[in-house]
This record gives C-alpha cells, sequence and structure tokens, in this order.
C-alpha cells in the first residue's frame, strides 16, 4: 500500500451540526412572546402561504369572471339536428345531419355553411367520415346507406353519391372501421358491411328487436359495442360469429363511446339521467356512475386526450364530466338553446359542438376561461402559475365554493332539488326497512350495482 497518503482517524473528521438549546426558546412567563429561530432568506418569507392563497383566491374569481364559454351558433338547418360527425383529417370541418334528410358541411374557422346535399327521405340518422377522409357515408329512414364525396361536386356535375346501398329495415346508427374499409351499421341487428359488397358480410343478433347505436373501439379497433332496445349493452369482436358479452341495465342506454385512450374502458348515456363508466373485463359493474343530469342523456363523445367526456341531454344542458369523477366540473345552458340530441368533442381538444332540436349547432370552449388566440410567454406563464396556485388550494372551502358554484336555469335548478329529496326519502325508507327487518334480510347494495340487472356471457 502507499503509505504517502494521510490516513484519517474518525475523531479528526469534522461534522458540522445544527444544535438548538431548547432552553433558550423557553418562555420565562406566559406573557413573554415566543421565540421563533428565523430564516432571513428572501425567498422563504415568512407570509409565503397566506400571500399565495390570496392569490389563488383571485385567480379562481377571476376565472369565473372571464368563463364566457359560449364562441358561435351554426343556423342554416330547416329541421331539428339529429347527428354530427368530425372529420379525420381537417379540424375545420364538420358535418351535420338533420331530421328533413338534410346534410350541411361547415367550415367551422368561417363559420359558415360550404355545401348542403339532400342525402335522405326522412331523418339523417348516422353518419361517419372515412378514416382516410375523402369520403363519408350517411343512413337515414329511407333504409339506404349512402357514400359521399368529400369534396363538392364541380362546376355544371350532379350531386350524386359514390355508392348506394339498398337495406331491408331501417338503419338507426352507423361508425367505421379505423383502419380498414369496412363499417358497421345498426337497426334490427348490427351489421358489419365490407364497401366493395352491397350485401352485409356478417351480421349478430341476440335475441333482441332494436339496437340504437354502434361504436368500434378506436384502440383495439376489431372491437365494438352498441345499445339495444332490450336495456342492453352488447359487446363485439369482428373475428367472432357470435357477440362476446351483454350487461342488461335498468333502463335503456342511448349512446355509446369508447375512451380513446385506454382500450377497456366505454361510457354510455342512460335514460336514467346518469352515465355510467364501465371497464369490459368486469361488466357486472360500473367503475363509475356519473350523476348531474336532470333528464334522459341522449349522447356522450369523449375529449381526444381521454381525460374527459361530454354529455348532451334531454334538460337542454351539455355537461363535462371527469373521466374519473361522479360529478361533472362544468355546465352549458343558454335560453334558446332546446334539447341538445348530439355533441361532439373536436380532434384539437379546444372544443365543443353541440346539435340541438331548434335547428341551431353551437360552438363552445371546452375550458370557459381559456383566452383563445396567441399568447404571449408571459401570459402563458401567469395561466401555468395560477393553475398550480388553484390546484394547491383547491380543497380550501372559500376556493372550493366559488370554483365549483355554477348558475343554473331556474327548472333545473328546482328539478334538481327535487330529484335530491327524492333521494334522500329512498335512502332514508331502506335504513328503516334494513332497521326492522332480520339481519341479513335487506342487504346494503351499492350505487354501481344498483342500477344493474344481470351479466350475460
Amino acid at each position: 500500500a502507499n503509505s504517502s497518503r494521510p490516513f484519517l482517524s474518525s475523531h479528526q473528521m469534522k461534522v458540522k451540526v445544527l444544535s438548538r438549546n431548547p432552553d433558550d426558546y423557553v418562555r420565562e412567563t406566559k406573557l413573554d412572546i415566543q421565540r421563533v429561530p428565523r430564516n432571513y432568506d428572501p425567498a422563504l418569507h415568512p407570509f409565503e402561504v397566506p400571500r399565495e392563497y390570496t392569490r389563488a383566491l383571485n385567480a379562481t374569481k377571476l376565472e369565473r369572471v372571464f368563463a364566457k364559454p359560449f364562441l358561435a351558433s351554426l343556423d342554416g338547418h330547416r329541421d331539428g339536428v339529429n347527428c354530427m360527425a368530425k372529420h379525420t383529417k381537417s379540424l375545420s370541418t364538420l358535418l351535420s345531419g338533420s331530421c328533413d334528410g338534410e346534410v350541411k358541411v361547415w367550415n367551422l374557422t368561417k363559420r359558415e355553411c360550404v355545401r348542403t346535399l339532400q342525402a335522405h327521405e326522412g331523418f339523417v340518422r348516422g353518419m361517419v367520415v372515412r378514416f382516410c377522409g375523402n369520403s363519408f357515408f350517411t343512413v337515414g329512414d329511407d333504409k339506404t346507406i349512402k357514400q359521399w364525396k368529400m369534396e363538392a361536386p364541380g362546376y355544371g356535375e350532379e350531386e350524386e353519391p359514390l355508392n348506394t346501398i339498398l337495406g331491408k329495415t331501417v338503419f338507426t346508427g352507423l361508425d367505421h372501421h379505423q383502419k380498414e374499409g369496412v363499417f358497421a351499421t345498426c337497426g334490427q341487428q348490427v351489421d358489419i358491411w365490407d364497401e366493395q359488397r352491397s350485401s352485409p358480410i356478417r351480421s349478430f343478433t341476440w335475441g333482441v328487436d332494436s339496437f340504437s347505436s354502434v361504436r368500434f373501439n378506436p384502440v383495439e379497433t376489431e372491437l365494438l359495442a352498441s345499445c339495444a332496445s332490450d336495456r342492453s349493452i352488447v359487446l363485439y369482436d369482428m373475428r367472432e360469429s357470435t357477440p362476446l358479452k351483454k350487461v342488461i341495465m335498468n333502463l335503456r342506454s342511448n349512446t355509446i363511446c369508447w375512451n380513446p385512450m385506454e382500450a377497456y374502458y366505454f361510457t354510455c348515456s342512460n335514460e336514467d339521467y346518469n352515465l355510467y363508466t364501465y371497464d369490459m373485463r368486469h361488466l357486472d359493474r360500473p367503475v363509475i356512475v356519473h350523476m348531474d343530469h336532470v333528464s334522459a342523456v341522449l349522447d356522450i363523445d369523449y375529449s381526444p386526450t381521454g381525460k374527459e367526456f361530454v354529455s348532451a341531454s334531454f334538460d337542454k344542458t351539455i355537461r363535462i364530466f371527469p373521466r374519473d369523477s361522479g360529478h361533472s366540473r362544468e355546465v352549458y345552458h343558454t335560453k334558446r338553446m332546446q334539447h341538445v340530441i348530439c355533441i361532439k368533442w373536436s380532434a384539437d381538444n379546444k372544443y365543443i359542438l353541440s346539435g340541438s332540436d331548434e335547428m341551431n349547432i353551437r360552438m363552445w370552449k371546452a375550458n370557459a376561461a381559456e383566452k383563445l388566440g396567441v399568447l404571449s410567454p408571459r401570459e402563458r406563464e401567469a395561466v401555468n402559475y395560477n393553475q398550480k396556485l388553484k390546484e394547491k388550494f383547491q380543497h380550501h372551502p372559500q376556493i372550493r365554493r366559488i370554483s365549483r358554484h355554477r348558475h343554473l336555469p331556474k327548472a333545473i335548478y328546482s328539478q334538481a332539488k327535487e330529484l335530491r329529496v327524492m333521494k334522500e326519502a329512498r335512502r332514508r325508507k331502506e335504513i328503516n326497512v334494513r332497521k326492522h327487518s332480520k339481519p341479513g334480510t335487506v342487504p346494503v347494495v351499492s350505487e354501481k350495482e344498483k342500477h344493474i340487472v344481470t351479466v350475460v356471457k
């Protein structure tokens, strides 16, 4: 070993320790002031938390002041808007179909209709844009499926569909595969069609007389789900010859939407005023029951991030729910808006589009207080800082009260109050029955399990 290196023994090491004698901090009498050690570093200010709390309170108040979600109304339809479709490649293009068989193509940037075509006799029941964005499909009450070009016809050309398939029954819903030339329709049965053929390549029935909605899974593209009139939600695999399984609920589900980020989860809108998020692996109980609407929920669409979804209801309001919350974070309504029939969340996560009974399509901000347009770096920093402050103090009573408060139309407010009273009465009755019954005869049923009848495999 090299002996020239000095050897440090343990008693030579210097260890610096903060040591405070507690006797220095004991008060001689209880009237003395408490001695507190103080760090004079300006970054560690003694009033840092109260200061931040005030800033968070102001940020929350300003957020409510600037919350103006309504952007524009697209009018031009001559009947109620029954369905809408997002363009798969263009953010500024929206398609809408109305109850008189008319289809309109909108430019959202200019907020004007760029093309109108008379697609069907009677209602347009469903529409979807092909994954390449070159064409779109519509189904209507006249028992036809039509494929149309996305570009408007040239000068002097007729507005003709590329392809027309005549079905045996009325089609009520439609969705297209994400990667292949295959689409699904629903009506009296769920049919899988190849674009090249005029008869379905596969049909699924499971003792049901009609279906209202069918959706392909955007992640696991071979899977699809549908809502049926016997109050069931049925899952299918395109590669199988029979449906996978179904869950039967107390009331009928209207529409269904898959989470675009998590393959197993889907949410359905129900007639019992609630929405239910399911994990398709465990259908015996929903993951979450989303409540707040005071009438049947008619449509639902997920945000492209998969963190939130928006629902449209017969009670004339739109609500935005976080994916993992039982209550909505936002409610949108206007005096003129009637029953909201269809809803879409734009692919850039910024806007929400709603179609309603009184022939209008409305455009809303997904984040009500967000400033649209270009933000300067200083503005962006301020927005991010305020956001973090609001998150930090979100559970403080004052801040929570201000951020949660929403103005509701009187009819909805009183109806919500009435529903609360009814629910409380039911709960009280159940507790009383349990109290006066033999132990174990009246089991406790959770809110999640109340609405499920059975799961059939």
